[in-house]
């Protein structure tokens, strides 16, 4: 059921992509960094993951592309249906213990070998376009740069999960959307790194409502403060976080 179950995800992801009109946006910058050999990050919200293997080839092509997913039942489903696209993944995050330790070293691993990574900054769990650190951490180690993507269609379901996954509907008129990347100094202390952390957070949630506001679309907002965790809100509280 589980195997039935993605390729039939696969299948409708290339149903939308057939019957729809979709262009590509700001995707200069990191065909040029492909073309040169240079690795890079690719940074999107958990919500928007459906359309990902397309997104990427708008600009990637056959260049290998990896892209880091949680090592639960979820995430073994998106892992099986993005397979279907010669896309390879990586189990796990890059959040605290051992699991997180063996994939930030895959991870490395695979831009050092001249890959690209995609990884979801707010996933698996949440809060909702709420970026963690682990992506700027592999970022400064690995000396790549960080793009933000994302996708919109003009129809869609927005599901009452908690990313409000976004389902394109078929034959919609559809946008793959790249940003500026973020550069992450090797040599920056942890109030550096915050703010990087701030400054994806912010460009990401920017570039991901600017998309559908193009497509006339209401933006979805990010978690409110009283949806994070205890320690973050108060962050937000002292004027930390920028977004």
């Amino acid at each position: 059921m589980r195997s039935f179950m993605c390729w039939l995800a696969a299948g409708y992801v290339r149903l939308v992509r057939l019957t729809g009109r979709w262009r590509t946006d700001g995707g200069d910058l990191p065909a040029q960094y492909l073309a040169e050999g240079k690795p890079f990050i690719v940074a999107f919200w958990h919500q928007r993951l459906l359309m990902m293997p397309y997104t990427w080839r708008s600009v990637g092509g056959d260049h290998p592309f990896r892209m880091l997913i949680s090592s639960h039942r979820d995430g073994e489903i998106i892992s099986r249906t993005v397979a279907y696209f010669g896309i390879d993944t990586i189990a796990g995050s890059t959040g605290v213990g051992k699991g997180g330790a063996a994939a930030l070293r895959q991870i490395l691993k695979a831009l050092k070998a001249g890959d690209v990574v995609g990884m979801t900054p707010d996933g698996p769990r949440g809060p909702r376009m709420r970026a963690s650190d682990g992506v700027i951490q592999a970022a400064r180690m690995a000396g790549v740069p960080i793009f933000p993507l994302t996708y919109s269609a003009s129809s869609r379901k927005v599901f009452q999960s908690w990313d409000r996954f976004v389902l394109p509907l078929p034959f919609s008129r559809g946008v793959f959307d790249w940003g500026a990347p973020v550069f992450v100094d090797r040599k920056l202390d942890e109030a550096g790194l915050e703010a990087k952390r701030i400054e994806l957070e912010d460009a990401l949630t920017r570039l991901t409502q600017d998309t559908d506001s193009k497509l006339g679309l209401e933006p979805i907002p990010p978690a409110a403060p009283d949806e994070l965790p205890k320690q973050k809100r108060s962050a937000m509280a002292a004027g930390d976080t920028g977004s």
